[in-house]
């Protein structure tokens, strides 16, 4: 049986670069060679994009370095789109048969990319374009989580020109209160978020979030258990176990995600069957709210008398060994492997032979 044509997509332009290569390396240390010709695809922080390199070698050097005879370009010819080779390439055109965007943050995982493989009419694994732009941005998100009847909890949105603002500031304080959050809008991995417990560090943290966006989220902290559950695409879409996140101090943020080891992570959550059965229908519910497709995962608050808040849904999730998306679907009886064959069988089962003319 001929090899699956696969190819990786990993870096990319955003501050959640390094995930990206870590999720990529051990993606393909978990693929099955014997269905799978594996080809790998780096993208610089600025946005040059080179084919073969792999997440190891990339690893090994510094990204922006040059790599003679490697630096790619699309060609977006649906039915016949493939990598070129710019000046100085030696290889032929490639063709993948499918792409696997390992990509997390703007300008990869927010439906730009997505958009780019629409166009060439490859085949590729996760959200399309809407999935993808309304996963990233926090407030579009939220607006379509409330129109689907999704328990979200209180929050406002600004303008990064208006974080200094003393009414929107008085606002904030009226409406949401100590705790709360100040999110960039359109980042992920917490990312340039803030727990703010005062007006000074309130304000510290929209001078923090305006660095990476120029719309700000704030919502009010919600005492409670933090959850997660992971979504796999199907009729109905399916729904992992549930884990809980246990924090040292503070909160969930990058340092906690990836550096850390001090955070614990309970899989599955010992939950009542009641709010397991909220978890699962709210899950399924946020992933048709956003368009989804493929996969996701889903983040929850669940406070001491059984509520379940909606937090944020998050449309490529990182894919190490020991990041939640694979870990949740392990505990659930699918292992990595076959959870990668089960995402890129979705590829080709989504998508529409109509791009092609």
């Amino acid at each position: 049986m001929e090899k699956i044509k696969l190819l990786i997509l990993f870096g990319g332009q955003s501050s959640e670069h390094a995930v990206s290569v870590a999720s990529a390396q051990s993606v393909c240390e978990n693929l099955d060679r014997k269905k799978y010709a594996v080809r790998t695809l780096g993208i610089t922080k600025q946005g040059r994009w080179y084919l073969g390199v792999t997440p190891a070698e990339w690893l090994a050097a510094d990204d922006s370095l040059g790599r003679a005879g490697a630096e790619t370009a699309l060609h977006l010819a649906p039915g016949s789109s493939g990598f070129w080779p710019l000046a100085g390439g030696s290889a032929g055109v490639y063709r993948p048969d499918a792409v696997f965007p390992l990509l997390h943050g703007p300008q990869g995982e927010d439906g730009t990319v997505q958009g780019l493989l629409t166009l060439a009419a490859l085949p590729f694994v996760g959200c399309g374009v809407l999935g993808g732009a309304l996963g990233m941005d926090k407030d579009r998100m939220k607006a379509v989580f409330r129109e689907a009847g999704l328990p979200v909890g209180p929050y406002l949105t600004l303008t990064a020109a208006r974080r200094r603002d003393e009414a929107v500031l008085a606002r904030i304080e009226k409406e949401l209160g100590y705790p709360c959050f100040v999110k960039p809008a359109r980042m992920g991995s917490s990312v340039g978020i803030t727990k703010a417990a005062a007006r000074g560090e309130l304000t510290a943290g929209l001078e923090l979030a305006a660095r990476y966006d120029d719309k700000i989220v704030v919502e009010r902290g919600i005492s409670g258990r933090e959850m997660e559950i992971s979504v796999l695409d199907g009729d109905p879409p399916r729904i992992s176990v549930p884990g809980e996140i246990i924090l040292a101090a503070g909160f969930y943020d990058y340092e906690a995600k990836y550096i850390s080891a001090d955070s614990r992570l309970i899989v599955p959550a010992p939950l009542s069957a009641e709010v397991g059965e909220k978890l699962a229908d709210c899950g399924r519910r946020a992933f048709a709210a956003v368009d989804g497709r493929g996969l996701a995962r889903v983040d929850f608050f669940v406070t001491a008398a059984g509520e379940v808040y909606v937090n944020e849904i998050n449309t490529m999730p990182g894919f190490t060994n020991i990041s939640m998306y694979p870990r949740l679907w392990r505990a659930s009886g699918l292992p990595y492997a076959e959870l990668l064959d089960q995402l890129i069988e979705l590829a080709f089962k989504k998508f529409d032979p109509r791009l092609i003319p």
